[in-house]
């Protein structure tokens, strides 16, 4: 992609509401635009991030046995009052009406739709199990939407729900799903903390969340450094967890953190309340087990830049990045243009991912922008490196520089 092409470009300041790092840089630097308050538009370099996620998440998710599917964002009023979520979900669901005057809501997660699915496709033992995700845009309806893309009113949100005939099949599976997360946020650079927590408005016994320790979390985290157990203030204060690890008598360190998943067993609750049953092996009918697992796509692109950035602006993982290289041009040489052309040319044949800074502007503006998009290898073409006949290799966030030779590109 050339640069002077690509649309949406960097900022000199970053919003005024803007609170969060990542709220800043990503605005600042061209990868996402505020709407209105918790709603974004995600521009190109910002949508391929959210993409390179997506294609993580979907790995994971394939190789535990997901399949994906898309539900529909518009749920009817009568789906949510056989559970009795019409009344009480916090934060409270967005409504809206049709022109017959049909109650909707503007789906914040998808427990009804998908038990309605399960109660109306599976009919014996032998339709399960089965697990089932999408990536699907989500609504809700925050008091107060904060963060940039931590705390938002409409995102982007990968949700899987497993269904299953006993407890001990579905132990399996939850297990698979946690390692799969784990993954995931390893796959992003990022390192977690399992940590027991509330179930909340979702429901269950039992509820993991998959904290990244950052200051800017809203959650407080007790975790045990000896062991790896880890529990939410909220649960622990329930269970009158003191300072010291209830698993190995360690004493418990704390950290805020930002909440980027989270796994629910959900047992019996939805299937039982739109009854969601199957045909056993004895010709019993049984209520079908269920989990849902949940990760905001949007919130862990946030979360990736709270983490890594620096002063000059955002470091993506090479496994997350818009593109693998930055290539700058420096200086008005017609020669210095021609040789460029000729190195973007070829990258883009060899399949290379390449963002081309082609503009006309000043040495020092395309470098701080270089360094604010935050691509993991900039490759900077001038009078002086074709003296060489080089250019200048910087992987971001590391100062020294390397001349590679043209002719071993």
């Amino acid at each position: 992609m050339r640069y002077s092409k690509l649309f949406g470009k960097t900022l000199r300041a970053a919003p005024r509401e803007a609170e969060a790092i990542s709220h800043k840089l990503l605005a600042r630097a061209g990868f996402i635009d505020q709407l209105a308050a918790g709603i974004y538009t995600f521009l190109p370099l910002g949508w391929k991030v959210h993409s390179r996620i997506e294609d993580i998440i979907r790995e994971e998710m394939d190789s535990i046995g997901g399949q994906e599917f898309s539900m529909p964002v518009l749920h009817p009023k009568a789906l949510w009052q056989e559970t009795g979520r019409w009344e009480t979900i916090d934060p409270p669901l967005f409504v809206t009406r049709d022109r017959h005057d049909k109650e909707y809501a503007l789906g914040p997660t998808h427990e009804e739709v998908i038990t309605d699915l399960a109660r109306r496709y599976v009919k014996s033992y032998k339709d399960l199990p089965f697990s089932a995700y999408q990536i699907q845009d989500k609504f809700r309806n925050e008091l107060r939407a904060t963060g940039g893309l931590l705390r938002t009113r409409e995102f982007f949100m990968k949700d899987l729900y497993s269904f299953h005939t006993d407890a001990a099949d579905f132990k399996r599976f939850f297990k698979d799903a946690i390692g799969s997360y784990t993954k995931i946020f390893a796959s992003c650079g990022l390192k977690i903390l399992v940590s027991q927590a509330s179930s909340g408005s979702i429901g269950g016994d039992v509820t993991y969340e998959f904290q990244v320790p950052s200051e800017v979390g809203e959650d407080l985290v007790f975790f045990c450094k000896k062991c790896g157990y880890a529990i939410n203030r909220e649960i622990s204060q329930e269970k009158k967890i003191s300072n010291k690890c209830p698993e190995c008598g360690g004493i418990l360190n704390q950290t805020q953190a930002i909440e980027a998943g989270q796994v629910f067993s959900l047992g019996t609750k939805y299937s039982k309340g739109m009854g969601a049953t199957f045909v056993d092996r004895d010709g019993k009918e049984k209520p079908i087990i269920m989990g849902c697992y949940g990760i905001g796509v949007g919130r862990l692109m946030a979360t990736i830049v709270e983490i890594f950035h620096d002063s000059q602006g955002i470091v993506w993982p090479e496994n997350v990045a818009p593109y693998r290289i930055h290539l700058v041009a420096i200086g008005n040489s017609p020669v210095v243009a021609k040789k460029a052309d000729e190195i973007y040319n070829q990258l883009i044949k060899k399949g290379e991912e390449v963002l081309y800074d082609d503009r006309e502007e000043s040495p020092g503006v395309k470098l701080a922008d270089a360094d604010l998009i935050g691509i993991p290898e900039r490759w900077l073409i001038s009078e002086k490196t074709l003296k060489e006949e080089a250019i200048e290799v910087k992987k971001r966030g590391e100062e020294s520089t390397r001349l590679v030779s043209i002719s071993n590109l």
